[in-house]
């Protein structure tokens, strides 16, 4: 039977990935926790006990400059994995992680993490592969802030929530019910929370969006998609 754990994650990244039996190896090397919305996972800097598998919820994980400002990094939901950098290689967190949603998770020490490794040497294939495709998507990302304006930089971080999170409603409609402020989409994006305004000004005019609240819908994904690759 399937239960609403792997109801939550199904066609997720890391998750879906695995066999049955190496799922069931997983939940008996870990233990269940929960986190309320806000709540944090872990702070940067911080020592790296544990490695995240997310179950249900979403979280974002973000960096701070030494005068205290927010970088928004990513925004992680079922499935994923969070905190394996650490974990690796010994050294403390390199970002926050904030849960976005009720958020639960299975939580491994290093060593427990390391032994399943160990027991499943594909798995160890597929977290490279995850690796590198969340570092050439960094690449990306700072190829986009230097050449895409703010409201082609709005349109591609849209479109990738669309395809992460996005609930498909009647025609074409795409809706976005994620508790992400402004404030976040402006450090994200890497732009105020002024040209973040202005940016979904235009998309709304554009018939491409309509905003409501802690909710975006997207009409048309595939104009937003080019619009955004357009530099």
């Amino acid at each position: 039977m399937v239960n609403d754990e792997d109801r939550a994650v199904e066609r997720t990244e890391f998750w879906h990935q695995l066999t049955e039996e190496e799922r069931a190896d997983l939940r008996v090397s870990g233990a269940l926790r929960r986190w309320s919305r806000r709540e944090i996972l872990f702070h940067e800097g911080g020592a790296s006990d544990q490695v995240l598998i997310v179950l249900t919820g979403r979280c974002k994980v973000s960096s701070h400059t030494a005068g205290g400002t927010e970088a928004v990094l990513a925004v992680r939901g079922p499935g994923t994995l969070v905190g394996e950098l650490g974990v690796i290689d010994g050294s403390p967190r390199s970002a926050t992680v904030q849960a976005l949603d009720d958020l639960t998770a299975l939580a491994l020490t290093p060593d427990r993490f390391e032994a399943y490794l160990r027991r499943w040497p594909r798995v160890s294939l597929l977290l490279l592969r995850m690796v590198t495709s969340r570092l050439r998507d960094a690449d990306r990302k700072r190829v986009e802030f230097g050449a895409l304006d703010a409201g082609r930089r709005v349109a591609s971080r849209l479109v990738e929530l669309a395809e992460k999170f996005g609930r498909t409603e009647e025609g074409d409609d795409v809706r976005l019910d994620l508790p992400v402020s402004q404030d976040e989409l402006a450090s994200w994006t890497g732009v105020s929370r002024a040209a973040v305004n202005k940016a979904l000004s235009l998309l709304r005019a554009r018939g491409w969006i309509s905003t409501g609240r802690m909710s975006i819908t997207l009409h048309d994904v595939a104009a937003l998609r080019g619009y955004a690759e357009d530099a």
